[in-house]
């Protein structure tokens, strides 16, 4: 599958300094949706979707509950979602999404990041346009049991999509927690690869040579922000 896959994952790394990164981002979110949502992962679908992300890419328990447990507390910091866009080599196009409690601090670092990596940043609106604020669902099974479950519920579906036993389901972002209900109701054993929401781009922008090679040192630029949890772009690697 292409288009659904545009995000930046947050997988494990061989390095100690990555893992560090990884388990803070996931914390930072873990906090936010229960802090907003509830800390009980039950009655909160956005943060059980979480902690199964964070489970699966390794992050260790003692960091889930810690951040759960803060929130629980209601001490802490006041996290807010900032987004960024902008335009990367080869005319790309970026949405860097950010949890920050300190806007000055955060666009601080993402500024400089889109100049070194020879990309530039745009005003809100520039290329948003471009990308679908959608739920994202990537499982292996059947095509056509998922569509009459689907079509049965009546759940909003943009788009199905099957690749090499792997289904991509995308729905508006207001059918997230609607849509994840109905395909765990239907088949009680399925195993999410993907379960998000993600800012899908409309179309691809493929690159090569060195415009390839810069692009890639820009999402390494941004990715070492402290702030930054999430980049969509459109390239096609």
């Amino acid at each position: 599958m292409g288009r659904a896959y545009q995000n930046r994952k947050l997988s494990m790394a061989k390095t100690a300094a990555v893992k560090t990164a990884v388990y803070s981002r996931y914390s930072r979110e873990i906090y936010v949706s229960a802090k907003a949502g509830g800390t009980d992962p039950a009655a909160n679908l956005s943060l059980r979707s979480l902690i199964d992300r964070a489970k699966k890419d390794q992050v260790p328990s003692h960091v889930i509950d810690k951040a759960i447990a803060k929130a629980e507390s209601g001490v802490g910091e006041d996290y807010h979602v900032a987004r960024y866009e902008g335009f990367g080599p080869g005319g790309t196009m970026l949405l860097v999404e950010c949890l920050t409690d300190n806007a000055n601090r955060t666009i601080g670092d993402v500024r400089p990041a889109f100049t070194k990596g020879k990309g530039k940043m745009g005003t809100p609106g520039t290329v948003a346009h471009m990308f679908d604020h959608a739920a994202v669902f990537v499982f292996p099974g059947d095509e056509d049991e998922v569509l009459e479950a689907l079509l049965l519920a009546d759940v909003d579906v943009t788009d199905v999509e099957s690749e090499e036993g792997m289904l991509t389901v995308l729905s508006p972002h207001t059918e997230y927690a609607k849509t994840r209900n109905t395909l765990t109701e239907a088949f009680p054993n399925v195993d999410f690869e993907v379960d998000e929401i993600q800012f899908v781009p409309k179309g691809e922008t493929p690159i090569t040579g060195d415009e390839l090679e810069q692009f890639e040192k820009l999402l390494g630029l941004l990715n070492a922000c402290e702030d930054v949890q999430n980049i969509f772009h459109d390239a096609k690697i």
